[in-house]
């Protein structure tokens, strides 16, 4: 499995971090997979630099972050933007259904044919 998490670095007293995208079994500063970002703890304010793209194309190829990074991705703002990216279309697929079914209701209507007579072809349609 693939998880988002830190890669420390710097000295001993001056720790910076890379966001990285790597395998959950390697070792914490070990081979990664890519670097989508750095944050340092130290500076006045704290340092945080995401490459959103690569960011959001590993939360969607279903990479996990570690608590650590999801709380600094938040603070980006990008756990919002991947969460509307992800569930807003799928709001959208589900009522896709309907307005297409009330466009055939519209059609048949302006043909001349009551709303009645156009319920009985829909359903005769859903039959098929």
């Amino acid at each position: 499995m693939v998880k988002l998490r830190l890669r420390r670095m710097g000295t001993v007293d001056k720790p910076f971090y890379r966001i990285v995208a790597v395998d959950s079994r390697k070792k914490r500063d070990g081979k990664y997979l890519e670097c989508v970002g750095y944050y340092d703890p130290k500076t006045d304010p704290l340092t945080l630099k995401v490459d959103a793209d690569r960011a959001l194309h590993w939360l969607g190829v279903g990479a996990q972050p570690s608590e650590t990074v999801r709380s600094l991705l938040r603070k980006a703002g990008l756990l919002e933007k991947w969460h509307n990216m992800r569930y807003v279309a799928k709001k959208d697929d589900q009522t896709a259904p309907v307005e297409e079914e009330a466009d055939i209701v519209d059609e048949v209507v302006e043909e001349g044919n009551s709303e009645e007579e156009a319920d009985t072809e829909l359903e005769g349609e859903e039959e098929e």
